[in-house]
């Protein structure tokens, strides 16, 4: 639409200029004052393109910003969703268990004491357990190394225990938003479990660059290609997830390898 409507007013314009330029000649030509329509037309039709380009990149704008709080918002309902069921399968069914055994116990301290010791050890072990499982759930929402150590440390962790070896390079910027923080973190961790189920790839590298106001992040394999974003959940997660924070994913990834994934992210929100 936008196009269309640049070019009838272009055309209109040049069609003024040409009438104007034949009146000048129909009456004798001698001071060329066309040119004073044509420097008019001009700048009318400069600051038409202007005023429209700026709708569209409004318009465009908008349009990312609806799309990226949709899935803000349907991820984050899958989210809570997953949190939930977490608890309900793991620590809240372990502190159930837990609860029922202390309660044997107690029942068993003064006739059975050596019973009542052994199920305080086996409700000591589920205690244990029940602990594990809400780590488990905290470090899906924001991992512990994450917080303790940076962003660039913590993939260093996570590149520690993958089956591929991940060479990280490059220096991340201080002070970023912790929500830049955490998407840049689960973008890598998803595109490195990428690099170690589907690519057959044996090396892998991520690498961090920044700019004054951006964080790049680029994170390729060696493997054999064919990744697209329209397939599967991993990579369109990663995309919705780097939407919510004005951030960007492109990929690369032609059959027979190798692979790059770019990553952009504002350093500050």
């Amino acid at each position: 639409m936008t196009r269309f409507a640049t070019r009838t007013v272009g055309l209109a314009a040049a069609a003024l200029a040409v009438v104007d330029l034949a009146v000048w000649v129909l009456t004798g030509g001698g001071y060329f004052w066309p040119a004073w329509t044509w420097l008019g037309l001009t700048l009318l039709f400069g600051a038409f393109v202007f005023v429209r380009t700026r709708e569209a990149r409004l318009a465009g704008r908008v349009t990312a910003l609806t799309r990226s709080r949709r899935g803000a918002v349907n991820r984050q309902a899958a989210e809570l969703k997953r949190v939930e069921r977490d608890l309900h399968d793991g620590a809240q069914a372990r502190l159930v268990s837990l609860s029922l055994t202390l309660g044997l116990a107690g029942g068993l301290v003064r006739l059975d004491p050596d019973g009542a010791a052994k199920l305080v050890e086996e409700a000591r072990a589920t205690a244990v357990a029940a602990l594990d499982d809400l780590r488990a759930v905290m470090h899906s929402i924001h991992p512990a190394v994450l917080a303790d150590r940076g962003l660039r440390d913590a993939v260093r962790a996570l590149a520690l225990d993958l089956a591929v070896p991940v060479t990280v390079t490059g220096d991340v910027p201080d002070e970023l938003p912790p929500a830049v923080e955490t998407s840049a973190y689960f973008a890598i961790a998803e595109c490195l479990a990428n690099v170690v189920k589907h690519s057959a790839a044996t090396a892998a590298t991520v690498t961090f660059a920044a700019t004054a106001t951006t964080l790049r992040i680029t994170v390729h394999d060696n493997g054999r290609g064919g990744a697209d974003l329209a397939l599967g959940t991993g990579l369109r997660g990663i995309a919705d997830r780097l939407d919510a924070v004005d951030g960007t994913l492109h990929l690369d990834s032609p059959p027979g390898g190798p692979t790059t994934a770019a990553i952009g992210l504002p350093r500050s929100l």
